[in-house]
Formats: structure tokens, C-alpha cells, sequence
């Protein structure tokens, strides 16, 4: 008994400088910086480039909101990578005036791979480009996403991630639980690390990285999630990434539950990857730089295995609460404490985004009393992939085909 106390009490101590770390953090996202000054005033030359695999519903609309981009249309181009297609994905993209580019390889269909395969031949042909923006084939993007990331070039920033919002937040309780866990990741984590010299993690879509960087080696990723291994990587040798909460990218996220488990499946299993892969080396980074910055993203990466802690304390409470004899009653009590407690904790936070992002919350109503549902279903997730992983990729079909004015209010486009 007296070492389960013991060990109860380590796991608390250890649990809460965790979640006071994170807390701390969090509150930074409401400071105010002022802008960084320009190291030099140039326009850069981007390639805007769409890996897509069978994305003939949705890619017109994101081509056409990259064409409508005001920016110099001679610096840049807006590159699809038809990757292992057997739609008309290539023929709607080099109709609306894309470079269209083909691959096929089935054993290897990831983002990864096509990043890495058309990088390859950008680098090998030594084209003149300054950097390259990344977006899904569902998405729709602002049309100050270039000029932002250009102001970010020239601010002396090399890996930037833009503002990930969504396309479809009230389509039903699973797309609102993304678009709340995406509305928080940018406000609590993006931005606050942002704000005090800590780094952001590039997040799937929308992300814009200097040519130079990948020069030597290329695109080099292995995991299920490229982009949270790319930031890894460079976390790990002491580039800090950068933030840009003006370049805004819209994502269409999953509606269906099994759809939705099958993404944060692979989400998880590649979290698990880079763990494997990647743990060595931002130790490593930790001893070489001597920064924050890389033991944070140390921290991140044990995200899993605190939530497995968290996990074993509240079995271990459960246990020393039966060794002790406490009554049904009390403990039926405390139990239904902590429920009520797990259910509503994950709202707070959530309102809270919303109200200071000026969001609409009664069309969300029902996403934010089943959000505590939406990440109870991560840990169990979490927890599967821990004895089970599925390695392998499943495509997420995007059917929701909009424009950029029909997300952007006409009187905020005609007012920028």
C-alpha cells in the first residue's frame, strides 16, 4: 500500500508540472508582439503546390482561389501533383490552370512520397523558385495568403504555418469537434508558442517553406504524418518555425464517425512513428542547442505516454480507493464528479476561442456538448493504436465544393 501511495504521488506531481507547462504556454497566445521588421523588401517567386489523389469534386475551387491571389500572377505557380489518379482530377486542373503533373506508384500513395517525387525534379531541374506553399486538394485559400507569407520571407522566417480554419464546422458533431480542436491548436498552441519564441507545428495544409531548406536532401519523410515529422526534423536541429495567423487556408474536415476514426487512427499511428524515429534526435537537439524551444517539442511528442499516465493514475486512485475501504457511495460520488468534471472542462476553453474569435455560437451548439465526446474518442484511439496499428493510407473523400466568397462574407471582401 505504501508504495502505491508512492507512486500516486509522483504521478501527480510529474502530471501536474506537465499540465502547468501547458497552461502556462497557453496564456501567452494573448500577448500582443509587434511586427517583425523586414530584413529585406523583395516579392519572392512560390510554387503553390496540391498533391491530389482523386480530388475532382474539390480542386477547381482551390485553384481557382491560388489564381485570385493578390499577388504578382508572374511569381508564382500553381502545381498539381495527380497522384495515383483514376478520376478527372488532372484534366479539371489543367482546365482551371494548373501545371499538372502525373505519378503513379501504388505502394507508395502518401503526401509524403508526392511531396518528395515532385520536390526531387524541382530541385534536380534547379528551378528558381524562392519557396513552395503546401495545400490539400480541399481547400480554399485567402487572397492575402501569399502576400503574407511573402511579408514572413522577409521578415527572415523559413518554415511558416498559415491559419487552418474549416469549411464545414456545422456539417455535423464530428466536423465541429475539428473545427474546435483546430480553432484551439491555433489560438493555445500555434500562437502561443509563437508569441514567446517557442515553435509552432506545421499542421497538414497551408504551410509555406523556403526552397534553400530541402535544397540538400530533399523532402525526406517516412512516417503517416509528414508534417508533423518535417516540423520534428527541424525542431530538432534548432529552426524555430514560423506562424502566419493572417494567411488563412479553409480545410474540409470528415462528418462521418468511422471516416473521422480512420483519420486520427493514421494521425495517431504516425505520432507513434515519429516517436520512433525522432525521440533520439530532439534529445540530441536538447543537448546541442540548449534551447526551450527543442525541449518543447520534446514534451510534445510525449503526449501520448502522459496521456497513458493520466490514464494509470486514475486507475491507481480507483485501486487505493478500494484498498482503503471507502463506502459505495462515496466512491459512486467522486466517479460522477469526475465525469461531470471531464465532460465540461474541454467546453470552457472551447467557448472561450469562440467568443474572442467573434464566432457564431449557437450554430455550434451541439458540436460543443459533444466535443468532450470528440476527444473521448481520440483516447480510446490512442489507446487501440498502442497494441494495434494500421499503417496502411486511406484516402478521406472531400465532396464539399465551395468558393471562397461562399465562406467569406461579401461585405468583409469588398471592405479588404
Amino acid at each position: 500500500m505504501k508504495y502505491l501511495y508512492i507512486l500516486r504521488q509522483a504521478l501527480i506531481w510529474v502530471l501536474t508540472i506537465y499540465w502547468l507547462y501547458q497552461l502556462v504556454i497557453s496564456f501567452a497566445s494573448f500577448i500582443k508582439l509587434k511586427e517583425k521588421k523586414k530584413i529585406i523588401d523583395k516579392k519572392h517567386k512560390f510554387m503553390a503546390i496540391i498533391p491530389a489523389h482523386n480530388e475532382e469534386a474539390v480542386i477547381e475551387n482551390l485553384i481557382l482561389s491560388l489564381k485570385a491571389q493578390e499577388y504578382p500572377k508572374e511569381l508564382y505557380d500553381i502545381y498539381v501533383i495527380a497522384d495515383n489518379c483514376s478520376d478527372a482530377t488532372a484534366e479539371i486542373a489543367k482546365k482551371a490552370g494548373a501545371i499538372v503533373m502525373k505519378r503513379f506508384d501504388e505502394a507508395h500513395k502518401t503526401k509524403g512520397y508526392a511531396l518528395s517525387w515532385f520536390l526531387k525534379q524541382k530541385i534536380e531541374d534547379n528551378s528558381d523558385y524562392d519557396a513552395f506553399c503546401v495545400f490539400d486538394a480541399d481547400n480554399i485559400v485567402d487572397k492575402n495568403f501569399l502576400n503574407v507569407m511573402n511579408m514572413k520571407l522577409c521578415q527572415g522566417e523559413n518554415v511558416v504555418q498559415g491559419y487552418r480554419d474549416i469549411k464545414n464546422p456545422t456539417d455535423s458533431w464530428i466536423s465541429s469537434g475539428y473545427a474546435i480542436f483546430y480553432w484551439m491548436m491555433n489560438k493555445f498552441y500555434h500562437l502561443a508558442r509563437y508569441n514567446v519564441g517557442l515553435s509552432p507545428l506545421i499542421n497538414g495544409t497551408g504551410f509555406m517553406v523556403r526552397f534553400d531548406i530541402i535544397k540538400p536532401n530533399g523532402w525526406q519523410t517516412k512516417t503517416l504524418t509528414e508534417d508533423i515529422e518535417f516540423s520534428l526534423i527541424n525542431i530538432s536541429k534548432g529552426r524555430k518555425l514560423g506562424w502566419a495567423v493572417d494567411a488563412v487556408v479553409y480545410d474540409e474536415q470528415p462528418v462521418g464517425f468511422a471516416q473521422s476514426w480512420s483519420q486520427r487512427e493514421r494521425w495517431t499511428v504516425g505520432h507513434l512513428q515519429c516517436m520512433k524515429y525522432y525521440l533520439k534526435d530532439l534529445v540530441k537537439g536538447i543537448a546541442k542547442h540548449k534551447k526551450i524551444m527543442n525541449f518543447d517539442g520534446f514534451i510534445y511528442l510525449l503526449g501520448i505516454p502522459f496521456l497513458i499516465l493520466s490514464i494509470i493514475l486514475v486507475l491507481l486512485n480507483g485501486i487505493i480507493s478500494l484498498i482503503s475501504g471507502i463506502d459505495a457511495q462515496t466512491a459512486i460520488n467522486g466517479l460522477l464528479a469526475l465525469g461531470i468534471t471531464s465532460f465540461v472542462t474541454p467546453m470552457i476553453p472551447a467557448i472561450v476561442v469562440m467568443l474572442i474569435d467573434k464566432r457564431p455560437i449557437k450554430p455550434m451548439i451541439k458540436g460543443l456538448i459533444c466535443y468532450p465526446l470528440f476527444l473521448g474518442s481520440w483516447i480510446l484511439i490512442n489507446l487501440k493504436c498502442l497494441f494495434k496499428q494500421n499503417t496502411e493510407w486511406e484516402k478521406i473523400k472531400h465532396v464539399k465544393s465551395l468558393k471562397i466568397e461562399d465562406l467569406i462574407p461579401e461585405k468583409q471582401l469588398n471592405n479588404e
